[in-house]
């Protein structure tokens, strides 16, 4: 397991403990709903949900904020910009982007772990333009066009 070195700030309004991973081989690490009040998230509803944490990750890298499997499947909540990407330059507080796509509004309480954020290597393209691309045999066909098998 590689082990990559992550500075977290707990901002001021931060309650309860640092990340922590919740097994051995997990990749990724919950981040907590930082609430004064509960917050009702109505079906079909989004809201930006603080953490109070920022990061220092290194360059060659991201953080990205997936949803929590359990909150997904139990109650249809999720990320919008899923994964949401947090760059190694970004120093401001990491918000959680949640969506209600559920059949019921969702409550969501100080503390609750709403997200999981995994670190990620980070490849920048090299773009070299030019006046033809390589043939394929799929070629500019998209959406569907090799087949619904």
């Amino acid at each position: 397991m590689v082990k990559v070195p992550v500075k977290i700030k707990k901002l001021a309004n931060y309650k309860g403990d640092l990340p922590q991973y919740q097994s051995e081989l997990a990749s990724g690490f919950d981040v907590r709903a930082q609430l004064d009040l509960p917050m009702t998230l109505k079906k079909g509803e989004r809201a930006l949900i603080p953490t109070a944490l920022s990061f220092e990750i290194p360059a060659g890298y991201e953080i990205q904020a997936r949803p929590r499997s359990g909150l997904a499947i139990k109650h249809g909540i999720s990320l919008v910009n899923t994964p949401g990407t947090i760059d190694a330059d970004y120093r401001g507080e990491v918000k959680i982007i949640l969506i209600n796509l559920g059949q019921e509004d969702f409550l969501i309480q100080d503390q609750d772990r709403i997200a999981q954020l995994v670190i990620a290597p980070v490849f920048q393209a090299d773009f070299q333009f030019v006046e033809e691309l390589g043939e394929t045999h799929r070629g500019a066909g998209g959406f569907g066009s090799t087949g619904k098998n």
